[in-house]
């Protein structure tokens, strides 16, 4: 089965509001073998609404709109749908006077302008809305087989529709679909792909590479006549990935770095400790979204500026000579972490974000210092470029991906 999302508002085109419905919607077909190969946003508009639809009908077997349900003169989803089917609208009399007294409920006056959210049409059927006053589409389109579903685009609402009343009503396909997601940390998406070479290239299954914020994801898809046999034919192409990338995979599917660095921790009953310079506490931020993370995440500062690193056991002189953006300054603040927090294992981390205010080192060098349960200290540096808060970010996971090295060798 083919599948195309069309999302609907002119807010979307204008960037106001974020289409977190379609990746919902995806991830969600993706999981039960219904592959999406098209993804349109189209404004307030009916001749345009009304061509995408069409066009999406040419090309898939199960068209998702999402908004447009409303009861206003821009929501035009419902004139769309009846324009590329050729129907007109009746009102579904039952759902009328359950609309009526869900306003009357409220103690509210039901506006006639909501008249149209009671639309039906002979090849038309309503799904219920329990959150909202927009009831959703299931639309079969004549002679063809094809279906068009119209949802409300509040994600309250439409969510709730979608598994509780569209699933239960598509014949989706019995076939099998396996993918499983390895994670990885230290590498970069042009070296990743060296190293998998020819193994990118094939189709069942298929390998995709994508670079997020906390490493390069890598997809391994298979689909098959069953869920067995998709996980079978996948097998051993991950055996080749997990080889291929030995050293850089820190988990699979739904693992964090954080999460995966806190259970190492727990597992050999240690703790960690952390002084953070550029990323500000983005460290700390991302190690306690984990679940339990006070079971080995001990303590956090942030020591930003020279007087907070004077602090937390920089000393004069390696300020002086080294300068706050520097292994030696990082070392010192890992030193302190552990011993002033009483941790296991310390993390430091101070880096370039700009030029300004006299730093010596260019924007984008990082330091990391890990100092270790015997005592010893490790030093990583990385430059990197991107704003602020990209440097941010590439710091932190740059910092936990050392962290996590460590922990894996011990």
């Amino acid at each position: 089965m083919l599948a195309e999302l069309i999302s609907v508002g002119t807010e979307l085109l204008m960037g106001e509001i974020v289409d977190s419905n379609a990746a919902f919607i995806a991830q969600e077909l993706k999981n039960r073998g219904v592959f999406i190969h098209w993804k349109t946003t189209v404004g307030d508009n009916l001749t345009r609404l009304q061509e995408a639809i069409s066009r999406a009908l040419t090309r898939a077997d199960l068209v998702i709109l999402g908004g447009g349900l409303g009861p206003t003169d821009d929501d035009l989803t419902r004139e769309a749908i009846l324009a590329t089917i050729g129907e007109t609208p009746v009102i579904d009399t039952v759902y009328l006077e359950t609309l009526t007294k869900w306003f009357q409920s409220r103690g509210r006056s039901f506006p006639q302008a909501n008249t149209k959210q009671a639309w039906v049409s002979k090849s038309t059927q309503a799904l219920p809305n329990p959150v909202g006053t927009a009831p959703g589409w299931f639309t079969t389109v004549p002679n063809t087989g094809k279906i068009i579903v119209a949802m409300p685009g509040p994600p309250r609402e439409m969510k709730k529709m979608f598994l509780e009343q569209l699933l239960p009503r598509l014949s989706l396909p019995q076939n099998g679909f396996h993918y499983t997601t390895f994670r990885t940390v230290g590498i970069g998406e042009s070296h990743l792909a060296e190293r998998l070479g020819a193994l990118t290239q094939g189709s069942n299954p298929s390998i995709g590479t994508y670079a997020r914020r906390d490493g390069v994801h890598v997809r391994v898809a298979s689909s098959a006549a069953t869920l067995i046999e998709a996980e079978a034919l996948a097998a051993p192409t991950e055996l080749e990935v997990r080889k291929a990338l030995s050293g850089f995979i820190y988990g699979t599917d739904e693992q964090t770095l954080p999460g995966v660095i806190l259970e190492l921790l727990r597992s050999k009953g240690q703790t960690l400790s952390v002084i953070e310079s550029i990323t500000g506490g983005l460290i700390a931020d991302v190690l306690t979204d984990t679940a339990g993370s006070s079971d080995a995440f001990q303590a956090s500062a942030v020591a930003y500026s020279n007087t907070a690193k004077r602090h937390f056991g920089v000393s004069e002189s390696t300020l002086e000579q080294h300068g706050a953006i520097s292994a030696q300054t990082t070392r010192a603040l890992a030193l302190e972490a552990k011993t002033r927090f009483g941790s296991s294992w310390a993390l430091a981390a101070t880096g370039a974000a700009d030029s300004s205010l006299g730093n010596t080192m260019p924007a984008g060098t990082l330091f990391v210092s890990i100092a270790k349960p015997d005592g010893s200290v490790v030093d990583a540096a990385l430059t990197v470029a991107g704003d602020r808060r990209t440097m941010k970010e590439r710091a932190a996971f740059f910092a936990l991906g050392a962290l996590w090295r460590e922990l894996v060798k011990t």
